[in-house]
């Protein structure tokens, strides 16, 4: 089956990331973190609205009490968009400026969860780890021995939390048995692998029918995984470099990629590499989680 992706807008990101969809503002948020920006993309106008940081930033999500929340290079912060103000929450990993956050998402009971990267990062000593920011601004690592954590997501029973390690050494993804009211992981497996796919498993999404796409970097694919790990079906993009995925529209059904642009060995980049694709899912995803803090 042949779907239709559209390039919404050719942003020429360097690293897009984290797209977060508002069903309030019928808009979608999203990061280029080594551009070092925050945006908003109006669907509907198909405007792009644009916000510079003084840090990388490798996730983002939406806070109840109106605004975001932002996982930078040295931690998290609140940013409200109408002011431009950066508040800082919570330092992480202060003590070692070779560490940024990465990949984060939140969970149904107002956390926010986001995991880091050491860079570059060292396989013989895994310097990534996962964080959970409590609504009380709180922040424990959870887990730690990881190289380059991506993936995080949720099944829409709350009963399993997906994490993937994007590094060439490891291209696994774990499903985590999780405690929603308590914010704990339990035991974890090998939910997929991807040594026999075209690129690593980078951000994702879960559908309402609890199915998990992947987006795989380098591969120029994204990929939807049943429950049970097998693969269900991979949708081509234009671009070599997906990076994460997100559902939105009015009916929850188009699912957003956002993309990077690296140069190749010549210094010649592919034409739409960094932009912001969609295409009809087929099947509806989830509201995105608010941060409760």
């Amino acid at each position: 089956m042949t779907t239709d992706v559209h390039c919404l807008l050719d942003a020429r990101a360097t690293l897009g990331e984290c797209p977060v969809w508002s069903v309030e503002e019928q808009a979608l948020y999203w990061v280029d973190t080594l551009g070092r920006s925050v945006n908003r993309f109006d669907h509907v106008t198909g405007a792009n609205q644009s916000w510079r940081l003084p840090q990388d930033i490798g996730c983002c999500a939406l806070r109840e009490g109106g605004g975001l929340v932002l996982g930078l290079r040295g931690g998290f912060h609140g940013f409200d968009p109408g002011s431009g103000a950066l508040v800082p929450l919570r330092a992480v990993e202060a003590d070692r400026p070779d560490v940024r956050l990465n990949d984060g998402r939140c969970d149904r009971r107002g956390r926010f969860w986001a995991g880091s990267v050491q860079v570059p990062p060292v396989p013989a000593r895994p310097g990534g780890a996962l964080h959970r920011l409590d609504r009380d601004h709180r922040c424990d690592k959870v887990l730690d021995g990881l190289l380059i954590p991506n993936g995080l997501a949720f099944s829409p029973d709350d009963r399993t939390l997906y994490l993937s390690d994007s590094h060439p050494s490891r291209q696994t993804i774990w499903a985590f048995e999780f405690d929603a009211d308590e914010g704990r992981l339990g035991d974890r497996r090998i939910f997929a692998t991807t040594w026999d796919l075209p690129g690593r498993p980078d951000g994702a999404a879960v559908d309402a029918e609890g199915f998990y796409w992947s987006a795989g970097i380098d591969g120029g694919q994204v990929v939807r995984f049943a429950p049970d790990g097998r693969i269900d079906r991979t949708v081509a993009l234009p671009v070599s470099g997906p990076t994460m995925c997100a559902f939105g529209g009015p009916g929850l059904d188009v699912l957003f990629v956002t993309s990077m642009r690296p140069a190749d060995v010549d210094g010649k980049v592919e034409p739409l590499a960094g932009g912001l694709f969609a295409f009809a899912a087929g099947v509806a995803g989830l509201p995105e989680p608010r941060y409760a803090g």
